[in-house]
């Protein structure tokens, strides 16, 4: 009889409890502690809360209190009204139990994603240059740092996992383990910007753009027909090989959505480098899918593929090259820039080390086209070219502080083509703004190529010491090339 008392009264302790945390709201470790909130904006909140309970929300830069009822799965979901960057500010939620959030920031908040050179981590496995005293300098009490975990699924989900179970405070502590890339951005922007500033790395190393991109985009491009299909197939922790089309955009974006953003910021392309003509529609297709799974035209800052692998003596195809020209044509999207990082790579290192620049220079486009500074934030872009008599003659903008060679010496990484379609290497010579290449082996020219390499030796750039993008003013596939 003592024994039937006990359980009964164990079975009622476990229904309260039970009760209590159906009472309890959850949320996604997107919201925490730490967190940065986009400032100036209606920014949605969302969680899971007992199926017809009221949910109140008070935030203490205002004051204000905001109520929503979860439907018959628990869902809610209410829009606050953030203001101009500051803080510390707290956040209390209510459901018959309270949830209150310190140390919550207004500010800007930018995702970081990409492969490896994204991923790559102040110290980690990479050991960015001169890492010892970047990380002891990081005391930035205004960034913070959310690092979502890596996962794969063939459907969108609704759930995300990250370091900490939240957002961390940029210190000596938490800098190590966080995207070197997505740092040196964050910190240059609120250095320039005096506001709090939150990073969001959701990254992956090795990884394609199309595992990147939602279903409901990439169907679009019938190449993927076949791989979506044996996507939908899958079932969940069938297969954790992360290249294959929506897998991480499923798991490690949708469910950052709609988390208010400022802009976006990517360094990728290296595992599509075989791919490039389809990197053409590919690139622009999953950029406009973010924006469009967010609901507006955000800034979508990108890196270049950097200099890698072994020089070659004489001008060749590269299949580096085609990705950057790819990358750089994907410009023509409006609200995006390009860092250019032609001249910072290694050759013998796929993750060049020199990560500083990489986030120095994603920072200056977004310094200048997204916050408004009259900064120079590019090298040279070619822009057109005349042919006169046995010479062919580059116009550029962006030629701030005049066209240079960089170091002093003559320019290097030029070739130019007759209508044999022969690539030579050529003599170049800035000429006011422009440059004219030439080449003696070329007596009526009709094309031109720059850094058209994997790793290439080349020097031009302008006044603000930024390097020319690498180019070409033909279309051409299959050329040859012949020795000077």
């Amino acid at each position: 009889m003592k024994h039937t008392h006990l359980l009964l009264f164990l079975s009622a302790l476990c229904l309260l409890w039970t009760a209590e945390l159906s009472a309890q709201i959850e949320l996604s470790p997107v919201f925490s502690d730490n967190m940065v909130l986009q400032q100036q904006a209606n920014v949605p909140v969302w969680g899971k809360a007992k199926a017809g309970k009221t949910v109140r929300i008070t935030t203490s830069w205002d004051n204000k209190t905001y109520s929503q009822t979860a439907d018959p799965t628990g869902f809610w979901k209410v829009e606050i009204q953030t203001p101009v960057a500051g803080g510390p500010y707290t956040i209390t939620l209510s459901s018959g139990k309270t949830i209150k959030l310190n140390n919550v920031m207004a500010g800007d908040v930018w995702i970081c994603s990409g492969q490896s050179n994204m991923e790559m981590q102040v110290l980690g496995w990479g050991k960015v240059n001169n890492y010892e005293e970047e990380i002891k300098d990081a005391a930035y009490p205004d960034i913070r740092f959310l690092q979502i975990e890596k996962e794969v699924s063939p459907t969108p989900l609704n759930d995300i996992k990250a370091a900490g179970n939240g957002w961390q405070v940029c210190s000596p502590a938490t800098v190590p383990d966080f995207s070197a890339v997505g740092y040196f951005f964050g910190r240059s922007i609120h250095q320039s910007q005096h506001i709090p500033i939150g990073l969001i790395n959701t990254s992956w190393g090795g990884t394609i753009a199309e595992t990147w991109t939602s279903r409901e985009s990439l169907e679009a491009m019938k190449e993927f027909t076949e791989a979506i299909k044996a996507v939908a197939a899958m079932t969940p922790g069938q297969d954790k090989n992360p290249n294959r089309p929506t897998l991480l955009y499923n798991a490690m974006l949708h469910p950052l959505i709609p988390y208010t953003i400022k802009g976006a910021i990517w360094y990728q392309g290296e595992a599509n480098a075989g791919r490039a003509y389809q990197y053409r529609e590919l690139f622009p297709l999953m950029i406009t899918d973010w924006r469009k799974q967010w609901g507006y035209d955000f800034p979508f800052y990108f890196v270049q593929l950097a200099n890698y692998m072994k020089p070659v003596a004489e001008p060749a195809e590269s299949a580096w090259a085609e990705l950057r020209e790819a990358q750089q044509k994907t410009l023509h999207l409006s609200n995006t820039g390009m860092a250019v990082t032609i001249d910072i790579g290694d050759a013998d290192d796929i993750h060049p080390k020199n990560k500083q620049d990489v986030g120095r220079r994603l920072a200056l486009a977004a310094r200048a086209n997204t916050y408004g500074e009259k900064i120079d934030y590019s090298g040279p872009a070619y822009e057109s070219y005349t042919i006169e008599g046995n010479r062919i003659r580059l116009f550029f903008k962006h030629t701030n502080g005049g066209l240079q060679a960089k170091g002093g010496e003559p320019l290097k990484g030029f070739a130019i083509a007759g209508v044999d379609h022969t690539f030579h290497w050529a003599d170049a010579v800035i000429d006011g703004n422009t440059v004219v290449v030439s080449s003696p082996e070329v007596s009526f020219p009709v094309a031109v190529r720059y850094a058209w390499a994997d790793n290439p030796a080349c020097n031009l750039s302008n006044g603000t010491q930024l390097p020319a993008s690498p180019f070409r003013t033909d279309d051409w596939q299959g050329v040859t090339y012949g020795k000077k």
